[in-house]
């Protein structure tokens, strides 16, 4: 076991609405080691990108620690979260969205190092964007091109070069290559893998795509309605997936064969609400096996190997 770079502790994100408190985020438990990529994966409305903003503290968690290089971040104060932003960083899921179309690509890349006053010199400044932007393998020709005038592939290696810019130890990859065609899809993530080789970059890296995470992924956790149902390293998950839930996304996944067909795990039922979700298992109403479960909420155990599983049927699944 490495060292921690980051742990998350009984974490919780709750929303206000007109019909009670959204628990978008509800008690996850997990950790990051230094160096290595956690993947986090699970449907649209399960909390992954949510999880990646209270972690960073763009958004303030309602419960819970979250322990960055030993330090409880919850506890710090303006001044501390301002130089905890070298440290972390995001890239966003949406290149164009993400950056600011009346901004150069130079401007970009260099507003964080005027803003943390690591330099003001102009020449100084444009050497620095310039090494950046090598980096991330943007021509020197498109120092003065804006965010409109190029695809998407380089929009988001701009995104990638300012992330950098700090020189961060970690950084939260919101679905960083879904917007993307899948050729772009390829250049991006073999990028983001040598500069985590280079720099010894830690990853949080969100997905809704299995077959991208399992290549770019240390460990994986599977999420469903804000809890982690499954947590394993990559090649352990794939290889022997327990929960109903996270066979049922594997078996989703395409596969470039007509002779060899997986066998489909189709999910029925209603998706519960987030919104005052009942005590109990919150895949209950789509799970084939919830009627021998108890009605108490099932707790992460370890089955062996790193392999974590919120299930009831844990016995009979294995």
């Amino acid at each position: 076991m490495g060292e921690k770079m980051l742990e998350v502790k009984n974490l919780k994100k709750y929303f206000k609405t007109s019909r009670g408190m959204l628990h978008a985020v509800d008690g996850l438990n997990f950790s990051i080691e230094k160096g290595k990529t956690l993947g986090v994966v699970g449907e649209s409305g399960c909390g992954k990108s949510t999880t990646g903003r209270v972690v960073l503290r763009l958004l303030e968690a309602t419960d819970g620690e979250i322990i960055f290089e030993g330090k409880n971040i919850r506890m710090f104060d303006k001044g501390q979260l301002r130089e905890l932003r070298r440290e972390m960083q995001i890239i966003f899921q949406d290149p164009f969205a993400s950056l600011n179309p009346r901004m150069t690509v130079s401007q970009i890349i260099g507003e964080p190092l005027i803003i943390h006053g690591i330099t003001r010199d102009k020449k100084e400044l444009a050497k620095k964007v310039s090494e950046l932007m090598h980096t991330v393998g943007l021509a020197d020709r498109l120092v003065n091109a804006y965010p409109h005038e190029l695809d998407g592939g380089r929009r988001q290696r701009i995104g990638i070069a300012r992330a950098l810019s700090l020189n961060p130890k970690f950084i939260v990859c919101d679905e960083p290559v879904s917007a993307l065609d899948v050729s772009i899809q390829a250049q991006v993530l073999n990028l983001m893998q040598d500069l985590q080789q280079e720099l010894g970059l830690t990853y949080m890296f969100i997905t809704h795509d299995l077959s991208v995470v399992k290549h770019f992924s240390n460990d994986i956790a599977v999420m469903y309605l804000g809890q982690l149902v499954e947590m394993a390293p990559a090649k352990e998950l794939f290889e022997n997936p327990v929960h109903p839930y996270t066979k049922a996304l594997l078996s989703a996944i395409p596969v470039p064969s007509l002779t060899n067909k997986r066998e489909r795990v189709i999910l029925k039922g209603e998706i519960t609400s987030p919104v005052n979700p009942e005590p109990g298992c919150r895949f209950s109403k789509r799970c084939p096996y919830a009627d021998n479960c108890p009605t108490a909420e099932p707790l992460l155990k370890d089955i062996g190997n790193g392999h974590y599983v919120a299930c009831h049927m844990i016995k009979e699944l294995v």
